[in-house]
């Protein structure tokens, strides 16, 4: 493979070397969450700022862990977890937003994905359709447990991921309208709890690369509730799913120096 880097030490994309993160690596897509996440760190430190990606690296519990922005999408969510797995990360979580889609999610309620419909085009690029995009059961259980001890209402489930975010809020105007009218019905009947727009793509290339990835979304709003006349604000504070986040890093920790 050709050496883009031109012999720096440090990945292409998000400009990290090997030794610069922890083995646990909290991905948010905004750039802008990094700083607020990396408050949570003891010693926090900048370690990279390439194009989406910003990295932070601190301590929990005396433990090295870091965060990376994703950017918006499958395709830079995937860069950003195969380079940081180079540099030695073995553990990512997700923390993020999304739509809901299950009337019983509220604005402001926690989505943790146990898997991701592959409506998106990365996935497909390493692994057949068949092959599902399932979260690691280590990190579902740590954010379920960080969930309960932080105090957040929360669902357990299946969340959709697309490529186009206007294909969800405006459907009707695009060319191929009715194919994605009427899958969004079948997800919908299917009990899908929210869509976003990552999760699918890092949950199918943890597969690949064999290491551990899980969820965790703040729920901005439901189009759904709206629809059905329910009471629907909006809610953009992300602050109680980092909160989980961490928390749920703590559980690991926790859990791995046990074993």
């Amino acid at each position: 493979m050709i050496d883009y880097s031109e012999g720096s030490g440090r990945q292409y994309h998000i400009g990290v070397a090997q030794g610069e993160v922890g083995r646990y690596v909290l991905i948010p897509g905004d750039p802008k969450r990094c700083a607020k996440i990396a408050a949570y760190f003891d010693e926090p430190r900048l370690i990279a700022d390439s194009r989406e990606y910003v990295t932070y690296t601190g301590l929990i519990d005396g433990v090295p862990v870091s965060v990376t922005s994703s950017g918006i999408g499958g395709p830079s969510a995937a860069i950003a977890m195969e380079e940081l797995t180079v540099c030695g990360a073995d553990t990512f979580l997700r923390v993020g937003t999304c739509g809901g889609m299950d009337l019983n999610v509220k604005s402001g309620d926690l989505v943790i994905a146990t898997g991701a419909i592959r409506m998106e085009g990365t996935s497909k690029e390493y692994a057949p359709i068949e092959f599902p995009a399932v979260a690691s059961l280590d990190v579902v259980n740590a954010m379920v447990e960080a969930a309960r001890t932080v105090g957040a209402p929360y669902h357990t489930g299946i969340v959709q991921c697309k490529d186009a975010f206007y294909g969800q809020h405006r459907p009707e105007t695009l060319p191929n309208s009715a194919e994605l009218l009427n899958k969004w019905d079948a997800w919908c009947r299917l009990g899908t709890l929210a869509s976003e727009m990552e999760s699918a793509a890092l949950f199918t290339v943890a597969s690949y690369l064999r290491v551990r990835c899980g969820t965790v979304l703040l729920a901005v709003a439901n189009q759904e509730r709206a629809k059905a006349g329910l009471p629907n604000p909006q809610v953009h504070d992300t602050d109680m799913a980092i909160r989980c986040a961490i928390e749920a890093v703590r559980v690991l920790i926790r859990e791995d120096n046990a074993r």
